[in-house]
């Protein structure tokens, strides 16, 4: 070897190359400007030779190593654009030297991301396609700040560690590699080696698509490529105000809505799929789909609430971009999509956040904050700021990057409370001695401050199962500052209601009509989710007692008291035709039950025109969260399990007057309190015989008579169909006689 070639190499740096150990091999490798010309170094493990190609020059380099350190000192001053080429005993390759570029990610984005406010991190981590000084490839970069060493390993490489060693960019933790020729569709994982000489393989946190399971490996993926149609539907988005909106949520799992006919384990395409949802939602008259979770996930049953791809959509149904046509299709159509987020925590699986480098670096360590005993899950350290900035970045990115018009907060309960779901001695205070976690509770308000700022209309909404107070709240007055929360009180009573005999229903009336104690205590959506029929609690049809024949006319009664009580709504898929079967992912929903069953088939139409209604009247939706936009006008008559109430708007002429009778009894010229002298015609009853009913329905306008009954000065005399329920619109004396003047 040439002395002066010798003399300029760091020959304890090259060790630390050739052992895999160095963690910032770009002041070793690639090419560096001496006082004796461009010294080129490159490690190419198990190659015979390596040469330097500059144009139609090549210069061959000395192999200074027997691990594959290989040499060049060559004459001149300025950098020059070059190839390497290494020949094997297998064959040989050319590639553009990764160590020849310089650093990618800015001291700025690091000191951001370091505070927890970098809210577009994920456009720094990860892996992302670029082009560098008129060169394609990928730009990897992970966050791991206790590794002692981390390469890029992937087909691409022959997921050899010792060839792509990343750049630790400073004290800040960031690791970055651009790798020249790495493309779309490239699965790859991180090598970490930690101290102590351990080496294990890391999917990445940031990765934006990942394998499909059972593999585990990342993917890179461009998410800049696809061209959105939606802009109209975002800017009007922006300008709505939900909560006096009509929302009516259909809760989707993508892979059990509908299977390919083969149903062999194989699931349709996000594109296949998103007309026929999309179709059926605007049938039924759908406001918005939620979906459980599009992360990537591991395990099916999991119905992905174990989430090991923050950032990645499941490779199940397809790629980002065809979720992407997904979400542009569905805007087309006129249908938001909720998307179910899991910040609360995640699972063990060795490839995924657990451990990440060598430390306990998402988690907490110790277990009393970092894990909980009964689920087999960790939990976030929510007071590291980089942590922080993870979960909230990827909140922001399914918003931004794939228009999400709303994310539904999984498990909120068990952020806000440190011991949740544990027992003594399974959990520490916090400085104060409560119990309260303080840390989720500054995330949480963190990030649904900066959703209102970036995103104007996109909804955050509280899967929340305790009594903790201003949920919905604003952050200026101490709220969490959420959109929405789900009425998990509603749903337990109303369902527990709804399973009694009608017989006994009577010692239970106030399992009906409490919520209207607490209803305009928050933002609620009244939800009748996936979780009311799984794991044995049977589905929505099966929670209804009697025989089948008894099951429907409940069931409609049930979801005519949900669509006109106050509050958004949320009914979990199959449940809207009496799907029989308890719900489960491995299977499609029983469509043939629509097609074979006349009765389901008439509940079908029944749930299509319940939904259009709600749809239709802005009494059943615009005043959800204000008093003047209900009234009982009775709700003590237990012994008869009746209640009748009205829903308002500002204008007295869009009144909707609702009876809803839970025992099979029918009541004839039955006489019912009504809020003003006007006229009643029912425009909805479920015992309607289209509907399968019995046909006693209410076909003539109702004159109000002065006849004081429960307190009231006006009553109209109805027939009061059994197990249903039946709505009218009220129109006031006044009104009808200003009308009748005109004629």
């Amino acid at each position: 070897m040439d002395d002066v070639m010798y003399k300029l190499m760091n020959w304890p740096e090259i060790e630390a190359i050739c052992y895999s150990e160095h963690d910032n091999p770009h002041q070793v490798l690639g090419p560096h400007v001496t006082d004796n010309g461009i010294l080129v170094q490159a490690f190419f493990p198990d190659a015979v030779t390596v040469t330097v190609n500059r144009g139609k020059k090549k210069i061959e380099m000395e192999k200074v190593d027997d691990a594959g350190f290989f040499a060049a000192l060559i004459p001149g001053k300025k950098l020059f654009k070059y190839t390497l080429t290494a020949k094997y005993e297998r064959g040989e390759e050319t590639v553009e030297d990764p160590y020849s570029f310089g650093r990618v990610i800015s001291e700025r984005d690091l000191e951001l991301f370091d505070e927890g406010i970098n809210y577009e991190i994920y456009e720094k981590l990860g892996a992302h396609p670029m082009t560098i000084d008129e060169t394609e490839g990928v730009l990897f970069a992970v966050w791991a700040p206790n590794a002692m060493r981390i390469s890029v390993v992937g087909d691409f490489n022959n997921w050899d560690g010792r060839k792509h060693p990343m750049r630790r960019l400073g004290n800040s933790g960031v690791f970055e590699l651009f790798i020249p020729g790495a493309e779309e569709g490239d699965i790859y994982k991180y090598e970490i080696k930690v101290r102590g000489g351990l080496t294990y393989l890391k999917a990445d946190p940031y990765a934006s698509a990942s394998e499909l399971r059972p593999g585990t490996a990342s993917k890179v993926a461009d998410l800049n490529s696809f061209k959105w149609s939606d802009e109209k539907w975002i800017k009007e988005r922006a300008e709505k105000k939900a909560v006096n909106e009509p929302m009516l949520i259909y809760e989707v799992h993508l892979g059990s809505w509908k299977k390919p006919k083969e149903e062999n384990g194989s699931f349709y395409n996000y594109r296949e799929i998103a007309p026929m949802l999309a179709d059926y939602c605007v049938k039924y008259g759908y406001t918005h789909i939620e979906l459980m979770p599009i992360m990537e996930h591991p395990l099916d049953a999991s119905w992905g609430y174990q989430v090991t791809g923050y950032y990645s959509v499941t490779a199940r149904y397809g790629t980002p971009s065809d979720f992407m046509f997904f979400m542009n299709y569905m805007h087309e159509k006129g249908i938001g999509v909720i998307l179910d987020w899991v910040p609360a925590h995640f699972p063990r699986d060795t490839f995924g956040l657990s451990n990440f480098d060598g430390t306990c670096l998402y988690e907490h360590m110790d277990p009393r904050r970092g894990a909980h005993p009964h689920w087999g899950t960790l939990i976030f350290n929510y007071g590291r700021p980089q942590v922080s900035n993870f979960l909230i970045s990827n909140a922001l990115y399914w918003v931004e990057k794939f228009h999400a018009d709303g994310i539904r907060m999984d498990a909120v309960a068990s952020m806000l409370y440190l011991d949740y779901g544990k027992n003594d001695g399974e959990w520490l205070p916090n400085i104060y001695g409560g119990r309260e976690n303080l840390e989720a509770i500054e995330i949480i308000k963190h990030l649904n401050s900066m959703m209102k700022k970036r995103n104007p209309g996109a909804l955050m909404i509280a899967e929340e199962s305790t009594a903790w107070p201003k949920i919905t709240g604003d952050l200026d007055d101490d709220g969490l500052g959420f959109d929405f929360k789900w009425n998990m009180g509603w749903m337990n009573d109303f369902t527990s209601y709804m399973r009694q005999d009608p017989l006994f229903r009577k010692g239970c009336h106030g399992m009906l009509t409490f919520s209207m104690m607490y209803a305009y205590s928050e933002n609620f959506i009244l939800v009748l989710s996936h979780d009311e029929v799984v794991h044995g609690k049977g589905s929505m049809f099966n929670k209804m007692p009697g025989y089948k024949e008894n099951k429907f006319p409940n069931l409609k009664a049930c979801y005519g008291f949900m669509m006109t009580h106050p509050g958004k709504k949320l009914l979990f898929m199959g449940q809207e035709f009496g799907q029989e079967r308890e719900w489960s992912e491995e299977r499609s929903l029983d469509w043939f039950l629509l097609s074979e069953d006349p009765v389901h088939q008439q509940m079908d139409k029944f749930s299509r025109d319940l939904f259009a209604l709600y749809r239709k009247y802005p009494a059943l939706y615009k005043l959800d969260q204000q008093t003047e936009g209900f009234e009982w006008m009775s709700c003590l008559d237990a012994d008869h399990s009746m209640v009748s109430f009205v829903r308002r708007t500002e204008n007295p002429e869009e009144t909707l007057f609702i009876v809803c009778n839970f025992t099979p009894n029918v009541y004839e010229k039955h006489a019912v309190a009504v809020p003003f002298e006007g006229k009643y015609k029912e425009i909805l009853n479920s015992d309607d015989v289209k509907y399968g009913g019995a046909g006693n329905v209410n076909p003539r306008m109702k004159q109000s008579k002065a006849v004081m009954v429960d307190g009231r000065e006006n009553s109209v005399e109805i027939t009061v169909p059994p197990l249903g329920i039946a709505v009218f619109t009220a129109v006031p004396a006044s009104t009808a006689k200003k009308a009748s003047l005109k004629k």
